[in-house]
């Protein structure tokens, strides 16, 4: 699943080119997660201001009013560039406007694309009202921080996971982030010390500020949308490394599943 290093490359691979582009044609393939709320054709017209990003979700907003959210979903990517070959089976999304072609591939069709007024639209606050602060933005206070885990008592890495206290720590980025905080992912996150949360708080920020720097990660087809694969799982010091020697201590690398989703870990580099 693309998690917000694989959004925040995506959005940086395309924002600055189809920026001030005029829409010039909508295209719907088949249903995807949500409907997109409104007429594809009046979209139409309308100019690309800019491309933020939220969570998991790009924001396009437009001119002279209205803002398209979208998610890549499991399996999504987009694309933008000229002269793009006609829409395929997974092709669900496509916005032709005069400076290329935004186009969203999603074979799981768990994606999205989802028309609001702008940002306060109850369709807006209903996906986006209830994340937690951008872990790469000013709002990610460390006291704040520390708080919120003395008040929770389910196991850190599934609190990471929740996206209520910070957003868009996905599983591979939770699992790096504990072992250079030297946390076990089972710990409750109300056990956490504050020097502990001081350490995780500064790993997060840096496990996915180099996310992004490697252009994110692809385990099976992630790529941005200049079609460009990322590389951060290369380097991961335990993610999908079950049995590998850690590479500070050696000691062969963990694996569990917590949530349906599985964690890895190291038992000595990571204390309890």
């Amino acid at each position: 699943m693309p998690e917000l290093p694989e959004v925040e490359v995506t959005r940086l691979s395309f924002a600055a080119r189809i920026a001030g582009a005029q829409v010039l044609a909508v295209y719907l393939g088949k249903p995807l997660r949500w409907p997109l709320g409104c007429e594809p054709e009046r979209l139409v017209g309308r100019e690309v201001l800019r491309v933020r990003r939220r969570g998991k979700y790009l924001l396009l907003d437009l001119s002279p009013a209205g803002l398209l959210l979208i998610h890549l979903g499991m399996s999504g990517s987009v694309v933008f560039a000229h002269g793009l070959p006609p829409c395929g089976k997974h092709d669900h999304f496509e916005l032709t406007t005069s400076l290329g072609s935004l186009r969203l591939n999603d074979p799981r069709r768990f994606g999205a694309v989802v028309y609001a007024q702008d940002q306060d639209d109850f369709v807006a606050r209903k996906l986006l009202g209830r994340l937690g602060v951008e872990p790469l933005g000013d709002g990610f206070e460390l006291a704040a921080f520390a708080q919120g885990l003395k008040a929770r008592s389910s196991a850190i890495k599934q609190v990471l996971l929740g996206g209520e206290l910070v957003v868009g720590v996905g599983n591979i980025y939770a699992s790096e982030a504990l072992f250079l905080a030297g946390i076990r992912p089972t710990v409750r996150a109300s056990k956490i010390s504050k020097v502990r949360a001081a350490r995780l708080h500064a790993a997060v920020r840096q496990v996915l500020a180099e996310a992004v720097a490697k252009g994110g990660s692809t385990l099976r087809d992630f790529s941005n949308a200049q079609g460009e694969a990322g590389h951060f799982q290369l380097d991961a010091n335990v993610y999908d490394r079950a049995a590998l020697p850690c590479r500070v201590c050696e000691a062969p690398i963990r694996r569990i599943v917590q949530g349906q989703r599985s964690t890895f870990y190291c038992v000595n580099c990571q204390k309890p």
